[in-house]
């Protein structure tokens, strides 16, 4: 079931939208709505993680540090997904959340794309 990457891209790339489209509710005011899509990304929150994990124990024997080392940088993403969306709920700055989830997640995208299971654009 784990030979590709399939479900890992899908469910992080519909976090991602589920993201955007919390901060799009909350920048229109809309907080219920808010509400009630980050407590479904935070489903996709455990989905990312179990996805990767599986991905993880069926491929480490490729390049465990490399591999290792995405998972911990993929879990920061969440971590700033998580901050960046409180803050905005308490209405505090989060300049410096944004600048580190930009950072953090060019660095898994580089990073999956580079491990033998990536697209290899970069080789």
């Amino acid at each position: 079931m784990f030979d590709t990457t399939h479900a890992h891209i899908t469910t992080w790339v519909v976090a991602l939208i589920l993201f955007f489209v919390a901060v799009g509710l909350h920048n229109a005011g809309k907080n219920k709505g808010m509400k009630i899509v980050h407590m479904t990304l935070r489903l996709f929150y455990l989905l990312i993680i179990l996805t990767g994990a599986l991905l993880f124990w069926k491929h480490q024997g490729i390049d465990p540090g490399l591999y290792g080392i995405k998972g911990l940088v993929g879990i920061w993403v969440i971590g700033m997904f998580e901050m960046v969306l409180v803050r905005l709920q308490k209405g505090k700055d989060t300049k410096v959340f944004w600048m580190l989830l930009i950072l953090s997640f060019v660095i898994v995208l580089f990073l999956g794309l580079r491990l033998p299971l990536g697209f290899h654009p970069f080789a």
